[in-house]
């Protein structure tokens, strides 16, 4: 399908500003074949971080910013995250994230995928994220 951009902003405090982000601090890849066609990295801040749905490792990605990798698809393979057999790799990444965020932690999302999926579908939804979070690698 054709590359897409989707915007959020993670504060402990109310956000009104409702528009797109032009300088990310995160800049997440689901999908590496989009580095062909698109910038990722146009706007990141200096001190920015991609990160990225590959089993390669960060020293493997030539880019000028700090790089951190996490096989999402595999662990979503792994945990039977599949939609028509497909890889469901959004909440692996999810869970990659707060490694590198001080205003989120892994139980605050553990808590949020149960709650959004219920007991059965949430579990296994929140060891995939889990099982992301301790398998990011940075560089």
């Amino acid at each position: 399908g054709a590359p897409v951009k989707a915007f959020a902003r993670i504060s402990d405090s109310d956000i009104y500003l409702r528009s797109q982000i032009y300088s990310p601090d995160i800049v997440v890849i689901l999908d590496t074949g989009i580095m062909d066609t698109v910038d990722v990295t146009k706007g990141l801040k200096e001190n920015g971080v991609i990160v990225m749905n590959t089993p390669r490792s960060p020293e493997e990605i030539d880019l000028p910013f700090k790089v951190a990798t996490v096989d999402a698809t595999g662990i979503a393979i792994e945990n039977k995250i599949l939609v028509g057999g497909i890889p469901v790799v959004n909440t692996p990444i999810i869970g990659a994230l707060p490694k590198l965020m001080s205003n989120l932690t892994i139980e605050s999302v553990r808590e949020a995928i149960i709650e959004r999926w219920g007991e059965k579908a949430g579990e296994r939804n929140a060891v995939a994220a889990e099982e992301a979070y301790r398998r990011l690698r940075i560089k």
